[in-house]
């Protein structure tokens, strides 16, 4: 089984992610996938919702630092890169968007 971690840090990368999201679920509906933004990435991500946000992480540090609140919808990580550290250790393949 294919497991994903695509990592955003930009507005440019939210989008590039969304759509390799989009596109690997299409090849490939039982893979397991997440899109972790942080940075400008979490900003974006929440001015503009997306289908396809069940699968999207915002970084909590990030969220602090732009002084925001992620609806209750949005998964919430403590920090993104403890988080893709943790896929990556657990054998989880990585993509920078």
């Amino acid at each position: 089984m294919i497991r994903l971690v695509i990592h955003a840090p930009t507005p440019e990368a939210l989008e590039r992610g969304r759509r390799n999201l989009a596109n690997l679920l299409k090849a490939d509906p039982d893979a397991q996938v997440e899109l972790v933004a942080n940075a400008g990435a979490v900003v974006a991500a929440l001015k503009n919702p997306h289908d396809l946000d069940c699968h999207l992480l915002v970084c909590r540090n990030s969220l602090i630092a732009n002084e925001l609140q992620a609806p209750e919808d949005i998964n919430v990580v403590a920090a993104a890169v403890l988080h893709i550290a943790q896929r990556q250790h657990d054998g989880w393949a990585y993509l920078r968007a």
